[in-house]
């Protein structure tokens, strides 16, 4: 570890690789909610969180588990889970009187068309103002799958292959080739919600 007079000890969340408080800083300074959005291999979540004196305040929240509720037989850690997880989570924030947030992925490397993108792009959708490029947002395709469904038709001949790689969609009884429709059916339902959501905000 460095020594000195002059060193400073990191705080213990940058050390852990957690927050990076420069950037927490200047999100929170645009006394906006953040739109938080965070990304494992299997699952997404996003969050829309208000920052205040006695700590943070989560106003709304989605996890891509909560899809199955809505007949969703995908992956949950994909670019259309995240686009769907995003898109609920906006919508509850919209119910809960949020009309605008900063994006906040974290110590995430902003790439373009990455998955957290793929979220803001539902939370844009949900009805959210959302400061952002349109360059980094993933195309209308992907979004849907349709990459997805392309590898499952490519790889369709061999089976062995294509049901290793899909076992997961198979035991769902969902072929991913399906995968776009399957996506719009699940994000109608999700919609149908907005107006009850609406109806019943006191």
């Amino acid at each position: 570890m460095a020594r000195g007079s002059r060193y400073n000890l990191p705080y213990r969340r940058r050390r852990e690789g957690k927050t990076y408080y420069g950037r927490r800083m200047r999100l929170i300074l645009s006394g906006k909610p953040r739109f938080v959005v965070r990304a494992s291999n299997r699952y997404m979540m996003v969050q829309v969180v208000e920052a205040r004196i006695e700590g943070d305040k989560v106003v709304a929240s989605a996890h891509s588990r909560e899809l199955a509720k809505y007949g969703w037989k995908g992956g949950c850690g994909n670019l259309p889970a995240a686009y769907l997880t995003g898109l609920l989570a906006g919508i509850r924030a919209v119910k809960s009187g949020v009309s605008e947030a900063v994006l906040d992925i974290g110590l995430r490397t902003a790439t373009r068309g990455a998955k957290v993108f793929a979220a803001l792009k539902g939370g844009l959708d949900a009805g959210l103002e959302i400061p952002h490029s349109g360059d980094v947002l993933p195309s209308p395709e992907r979004i849907r799958g349709e990459h997805i469904a392309g590898y499952a038709q490519l790889l369709s001949e061999t089976p062995e292959q294509y049901e290793a790689r899909f076992s997961q969609y198979l035991r769902s009884d969902l072929k991913p080739q399906d995968l776009p429709s399957h996506f719009e059916e699940v994000k109608s339902k999700i919609m149908g919600e907005a107006p009850a959501l609406r109806e019943a905000q006191p």
